[in-house]
């Protein structure tokens, strides 16, 4: 077996007779390309040239999310026709209070033309769904809590997506709540897995109150940071809490109970049906006992209240009773059996991906003191091993699912990559053709990054999912070709006109499978979950198509144009000396 000599100016000519249709429109087009490529004297110089400014494209387009030309996200905002307001009047506030304020949201929401109508909930829980089972809103039972659920427009019939309606109205509703000394959050159905908020901070320590104090410190830097709305930490302000305690001897010689007179103040507030009118109906109505709403939240009105003593005469309650100060007790919450205080927060604006958010607040950190002096630790994939151990603060939220999700399609694009590169060293027998063949994959990037900054859209998991599609779509057009040129050396044909033959006769089946892929996405381009899918797709195979139609023949040129003699098997090129 010996080498086949070339001569760049006249073996690697395409007879234009034996082309057709798109082919032979390229084939000058390529003989014009390859010619300087595949040069004796010059050729290797420029295909140094060519290999630098390919790895010049990669650094580009890998550089514009560090830029923020392209920005990173789990999933982009879905369009629903619904949010929820979540408000949080200050701690201690009776239920009127928060009714009124629900009021004055919805009278705000009643005028704003995408809104079709809203329900509010005070002193309890909108109805359930999955986002509020993960926040846990079902627990929200107290008077100072209250919900409204916002109901919008069909996404037909608007021209704003639910994203950029809550964005533009939570300013103005947040303006309203500060007004009551409220806390309101505009809360978005996500389009992902629900988490506690896009971004959590867990705050760990030994001690309730350091962490609580700590947690104050971060949720300052939350609030100071532009672009980070909604802020609120799992702590509650401190209220006042007047606590009611029976005077046992006193009531014990007037013969009064200490059941009647927590069964007094009970039915005050809460009410109680002591006896039915029979008027006919099917379900006779109840006649209920209780104190008149304004009054229910009035001490005094509760306190003179009255109760029978043994010999029949009323009793004041604040005859019976002591009033001690103090104030509510704080809830300790727990994640894997650890005490832990939450900070959250959500990411609107123009840069509305949460990891942005998170990481312009990190340099701050350092800044935090914690009661130790020891400063604060920081976590990102993982809790602190011992909690109790210093004071640390782990980023959880929807950063937490992206590295959990980028991390697991990393390693299924990983694994997929080695199963092509088994599958292609049994077909061509060898193990350096595969990586010929899978050397392109990297190109899809030139074409996937500035895609999504050329659309200004965000580069999420269904981007990458993308990306790893086109891998096996790369795959096969540079096994085409690599197949082609064997064959057409097997012939008799010079390997450098081979080469050049390979990509003009090759480049109709690839560039027009290529294209129906291409218009196969532009279907879900406006929509606004798969569309990073679809940009993916549609710029990743229009780069990588037309660089794979070059680089492929131009690798495997340089790969086995000195040891042609040494291939066997199915590879087999040459002619017989």
């Amino acid at each position: 077996m010996n080498a086949i000599p070339f001569d760049a100016t006249a073996n690697a000519q395409v007879d234009p007779h034996a082309l057709h249709g798109l082919s032979a429109k390229l084939a000058p087009l390529f003989e014009r390309v390859f010619k300087p490529l595949l040069d004796p004297q010059r050729g290797g110089r420029n295909r140094g040239l060519l290999g630098a400014g390919i790895a010049v494209l990669i650094a580009i387009s890998l550089a514009l999310p560090a830029t923020g030309l392209v920005l990173l996200k789990m999933l982009p905002s879905d369009n629903k026709s619904e949010f929820q307001l979540v408000l949080d009047m200050p701690a201690g506030a009776p239920l009127e209070q928060t009714a009124a304020v629900l009021r004055e949201l919805g009278a705000y929401l009643a005028t704003v033309p995408e809104v079709t109508h809203y329900q509010a909930y005070a002193g309890g829980a909108a109805p359930i769904n999955f986002n509020g089972l993960v926040r846990q809103y079902y627990l929200r039972a107290q008077p100072e809590q209250g919900d409204i659920q916002v109901n919008l427009v069909d996404k037909h019939h608007r021209s704003e997506k639910s994203h950029a309606i809550a964005t533009r109205l939570r300013p103005e509703l947040q303006q309203i709540a500060k007004r009551f000394n409220a806390n309101l959050k505009v809360v978005e159905v996500p389009p992902g897995p629900p988490v506690l908020a896009p971004i959590v901070a867990e705050i760990y320590g030994p001690e309730a109150q350091g962490r609580a104090a700590v947690a104050k410190q971060v949720r300052a830097l939350f609030e100071a940071t532009p672009g980070v709305v909604d802020v609120d930490d799992s702590g509650a302000s401190a209220a006042p809490r007047k606590l009611l305690l029976v005077d046992r001897r006193k009531a014990a010689l007037l013969g009064v109970s200490q059941q009647a007179i927590v069964s007094t103040l009970h039915t005050a507030q809460a009410g109680e049906d002591v006896t039915y009118l029979h008027d006919g109906s099917k379900y006779p109505a109840a006649t209920r006992l209780q104190l008149a709403p304004e009054k229910q939240g009035d001490l005094n009105a509760l306190l003179a209240l009255t109760v029978r003593a043994a010999g029949g005469q009323l009793v004041p309650i604040r005859e019976l009773v002591t009033i001690s100060d103090g104030l509510r007790e704080q809830t300790v919450y727990h994640k894997d059996l650890a005490p832990v205080h939450f900070v959250v927060a959500e990411m609107a604006g123009k840069v509305d991906s949460p990891l942005y958010g998170m990481f312009a607040m990190r340099g701050k950190l350092a800044d935090i003191k914690t009661p130790d002096g020891q400063g604060l630790s920081e976590y990102f994939i993982r809790q602190p091993l011992d909690a109790f151990r210093g004071y640390a603060l782990k980023w959880d939220g929807e950063w937490q699912i992206t590295y959990e999700t980028f991390r697991d399609m990393g390693l299924a694009y990983a694994v997929g990559l080695v199963l092509i590169y088994l599958l292609v060293v049994a077909q061509f027998g060898s193990y350096l053709t595969p990586l010929i063949i899978m050397a392109p994959i990297p190109l899809t990037i030139i074409g996937v990054m500035p895609g999504h900054a050329l659309l200004g859209a965000q580069y999420t998991a269904t981007s990458m999912i993308g990306m790893i599609a086109l891998a096996g779509i790369i795959v096969r057009n540079s096994i085409l070709l690599v197949d082609f040129i064997n064959l057409q050396v097997r012939t008799g044909m010079p390997f450098e006109r081979a080469i050049v033959s390979s990509a003009v006769t090759r480049a109709q089946p690839i560039i027009l499978t290529g294209l129906a892929a291409m218009m196969g996405a532009f279907f879900i381009l406006d929509d606004p979950i798969f569309n990073g899918l679809a940009i993916s797709l549609i710029f990743g195979i229009a780069v990588s198509t037309l660089l794979t139609l070059i680089v492929i023949p131009t690798l495997y040129y340089m790969a086995y144009r000195k040891r042609l003699h040494l291939l066997t098997g199915p590879a087999l090129m040459g002619s017989q000396a």
